[in-house]
């Protein structure tokens, strides 16, 4: 007879908008969040019996999203995600684990006459900030934290050669060459036992995501690629030793490739090589390069063997 071996079920796409008023300084901020929350627990006779009655609905799941919204701060992220999931395994005796999801959308402050505005607000990349938290009653409090679609592009310092070459390849080796990619940049932060614990580390999710977001920035620019794997590694190595409360660091990088256009069919144009300056943007296929970087420090805790 068949059984149900893994089942999760929630509301997903949730869009979520709040304003904090400082009536003191006049100043407004704003947070806009798509959140998605899914329950596990002893819910298998719903799918296997109709039998509704483990089933919290997915309604009562949105409108506990917009409550806890409103009775706690959205920021940071990982906090609001901490919460929400702690009260369903607390609410429910019958939910043991609550998945969390939260896109934050980027919103920068507007600069009227060269200073900042008190409420009004650009938003200028489709950049967002993401959370994934796993509330378990038996396990405790997984999070990883994200940086994803931060677009970027470097129009020199990127090489690649010296790679396999076969009667498959066309590439040609190149020592210069246009970089460009959508960061999709995360981090695992060491399991915690309980919200508590999380509300410990609050000061440090904002500085991770900083730290996380200013060394992929500076090292994108900075370093002379050899190849995407290479600098991905360098990023990952410098975020684990600037956040110590991080177990793994995990990039995928798509090499989005801008190629050179030969226009010499025309009078001779020369385009190509140390000449080029106009290429054709592509839109696919494209390289994909991931890695996922674990902490030497936690790898042997974890494993000593």
């Amino acid at each position: 007879m068949p059984y149900v071996s893994a089942a999760r079920y929630g509301k997903d796409n949730v869009r979520v908008y709040k304003v904090h008023r400082d009536t003191e300084a006049g100043v407004q901020t704003v947070t806009e969040m798509t959140v998605c929350c899914l329950l596990e627990g002893e819910i298998d006779t719903s799918y296997t019996e109709a039998d509704n009655s483990v089933v919290v609905a997915t309604d009562s799941i949105k409108n506990t999203i917009y409550i806890t919204a409103k009775e706690n701060p959205v920021t940071p992220p990982e906090l609001f995600a901490s919460i929400l999931g702690s009260h369903f395994i607390e609410k429910y005796a019958h939910i043991h684990v609550a998945n969390v999801k939260v896109v934050t959308h980027r919103w920068a402050r507007m600069e009227i006459d060269g200073k900042p505005h008190p409420h009004s607000f650009i938003k200028d990349s489709d950049e967002v900030r993401n959370v994934e938290a796993r509330i378990s009653r038996k396990d405790g409090i997984a999070i990883k934290s994200a940086i994803v679609g931060l677009t970027v592009l470097k129009s020199t310092g990127s090489a690649f050669h010296g790679f396999v070459r076969d009667e498959y390849t066309t590439l040609p080796e190149t020592w210069d060459r246009i970089l460009s990619t959508d960061v999709d940049a995360s981090w695992k932060w060491k399991t915690v036992e309980n919200l508590e614990a999380v509300q410990a580390l609050v000061p440090k999710f904002d500085e991770a995501w900083k730290s996380a977001r200013d060394i992929t920035l500076k090292l994108f620019a900075e370093d002379e690629s050899a190849s995407v794997q290479n600098t991905m590694y360098k990023m990952c190595e410098e975020i684990l030793v600037a956040v110590p409360d991080v177990a793994t660091v995990i990039y995928e990088l798509p090499n989005k490739h801008y190629f050179e256009i030969d226009l010499s069919w025309h009078k001779g144009l020369k385009n190509t090589g140390k000449d080029a300056e106009v290429y054709a943007p592509q839109s696919g296929p494209n390289g994909l390069i991931s890695s996922e970087t674990i902490s030497a420090a936690y790898f042997w805790h974890s494993d000593p063997a």
